[in-house]
C-alpha cells in the first residue's frame, strides 16, 4: 500500500490536507466535526503529529471517506506482498492496526487489516463510515456493539454497521484477527453503508 520510505504520517499528512481542501473545510470547522483539537491537526497535516486509530477513524467519520482514502499511498501492481517487517503499525488504547491492502471492486471498496488487541486492553470507537467484519484468528476477544456483547473464539466472525459504537477487548490474552472494512465507491457514499447481515 505504500513504499518503505513513506510514513504512515507523511502520506495521512498528504491525504488529509487533500480531503480537508477538497471539501473546502477550514482546520477549525474539520476540528469541530472530528472533535480533535485544531493544533493537533495542524500537525497531522505538517507530518509531524502522532495519528493514533482513535485519530484517523474519527477523521474517517467526520469526512465520511474510508479509512484507506486517509492512509493509502496509492501504489499498485500485478502481485501485492506486504512485509510485516515493513508494515507500519497504527496504535490505539487497545489494538495495533498494520494496513494490508485496500481493494476496489464493483462499486465496493474494502480494507484489509491485521488487527491485534492487546491483553487486557479495550479498543472504544464511536462509529465510523463503512461496515466492520472480523474474523478471530487466535484468542478470545469480546465484542460489543450498541449495547450487544458477542464472544468469539478462533474461527468465529462477526459483521456490522459501523456507524455503532463498538468495543473490542482481549479479557484472557492477545488476540490475532483479520478486520474487514467494505464501502460503497464515491466519497460521500462511505456513510450511508447498509447494515450488513449477521
Amino acid at each position: 500500500m505504500k513504499s518503505p520510505e513513506s510514513s504512515i504520517r507523511d502520506v495521512l499528512a498528504a491525504n488529509l490536507r487533500r480531503e480537508r481542501v477538497r471539501r473546502g473545510l477550514s482546520l477549525s470547522k474539520l476540528s469541530q466535526l472530528s472533535k480533535i483539537g485544531k493544533a493537533t491537526l495542524s500537525q497531522l497535516e505538517s507530518a509531524t503529529g502522532n495519528p493514533t486509530i482513535e485519530t484517523v477513524f474519527s477523521l474517517s467519520r467526520a469526512l465520511e471517506i474510508p479509512i484507506s482514502d486517509l492512509m493509502d499511498a496509492r501504489h499498485s501492481d500485478a502481485v501485492t506482498v506486504v512485509r510485516a517487517a515493513e508494515t507500519e503499525v497504527l496504535s490505539g488504547e487497545g489494538v495495533d492496526l498494520r494496513a494490508l491492502h485496500r481493494i476496489e471492486a464493483s462499486g465496493m471498496i474494502v480494507e484489509v487489516f491485521d488487527q491485534q488487541v492487546r491483553a487486557d486492553g479495550r479498543q472504544r470507537s464511536l462509529g465510523h463510515a463503512g461496515t466492520e467484519h472480523t474474523v478471530v484468528q487466535s484468542g478470545r476477544l469480546v465484542a460489543e456493539v450498541d449495547g450487544r456483547r458477542v464472544d468469539l473464539g478462533p474461527g468465529d466472525y462477526i459483521a456490522f454497521d459501523g456507524r455503532l459504537p463498538h468495543s473490542y477487548a482481549a479479557p484472557e490474552g492477545p488476540v490475532r484477527s483479520v478486520l474487514l472494512l467494505h464501502y460503497r465507491s464515491g466519497r460521500h457514499e462511505a456513510a450511508d453503508q447498509p447494515n450488513s447481515p449477521h
